[in-house]
């Protein structure tokens, strides 16, 4: 086993020192856990820590998961969910309006494609499942930032907001302007913002505690998808999301999903 491939095994044995029963450890306790000096388990818990993967209390220097691994592990079951929930929904927008419907989630400072449907037209959106896009440049994305706390917001964008096209919104003044439009309206609009000549338009997908968990958008080329039209679909768009996030919130009651921060190549078109 070479050094690289055991320094992962040894970071995936501190993650699995953590259970019900030991919530919170010591670097002492994970280091005789994993059966380690106290200076390499020192080593990979700060890699972790700066990963988000492990948290470590500042005051008592005790060690517990971290955010990062419920970003995950939400991500998962949400995805797996909102694919088969959203999917009829998805078929309709795409029988009425004929052009690409996309299901997105944010992740970390990208929307990630999670399903995709392709519209009938001729001229087509190159697009795929797993493709990311920087939310603050597409619907898909501002449809979701436009509802978290601002604070959330700000870290995204402390991260980079590059001038990707002329009609890119790269100031921070531009963007939150643009976000209290989504909240009024219920809807984002991206007027080519992320690549020019498309056009998209989404709303968000709330869980049961109204925090917004994904994005549905209808896209297409500017020339038909114009601004005009982009508002006419919005309503609509916002009554089915509306529709998603009810018989969501119904079937994820029994759960508890914890509320964190959400904190994919060519044709990127949202």
């Amino acid at each position: 086993m070479s050094e690289s491939v055991r320094a992962v095994d040894r970071a995936l044995d501190v993650l699995l020192c953590f259970s019900n029963q030991t919530p919170e450890l010591t670097m002492t306790q994970i280091a005789e856990r994993v059966g380690i000096h106290k200076s390499t388990a020192h080593r990979l818990l700060a890699t972790l820590e700066n990963k988000r993967f492990i948290q470590r209390d500042p005051n008592t220097g005790i060690y517990r998961l971290g955010i990062r691994l419920l970003q995950m592990a939400y991500l998962t079951l949400e995805q797996n969910d909102l694919r088969r929930l959203a999917a009829p929904f998805m078929h309709h927008l795409c029988d009425r309006y004929e052009e690409n419907i996309d299901l997105a989630v944010l992740d970390d400072t990208d929307v990630v494609f999670v399903n995709i449907l392709e519209g009938p037209q001729r001229v087509k959106l190159a697009a795929a499942i797993g493709q990311r896009l920087p939310a603050f440049a597409t619907a898909s994305g501002k449809a979701i930032l436009g509802f978290l706390h601002e604070k959330q917001v700000r870290d995204i964008l402390d991260r980079g907001i590059p001038q990707l096209t002329p009609y890119t919104l790269n100031s921070p003044d531009e963007i939150f302007n643009n976000l209290n439009s989504v909240r009024e309206l219920g809807f984002a609009i991206s007027e080519q913002e992320l690549e020019q000549q498309i056009n998209a338009v989404a709303a968000p997908i709330f869980d049961q505690e109204n925090y917004p968990i994904a994005s549905i958008a209808v896209a297409g080329p500017a020339y038909r998808l114009t601004r005009e039209r982009m508002i006419e679909i919005g309503p609509d768009l916002v009554a089915i999301t509306k529709e998603i996030s009810q018989v969501f919130a119904m079937i994820a009651a029994p759960m508890t999903y914890p509320t964190v921060n959400q904190p994919v190549t060519t044709g990127r078109h949202k």
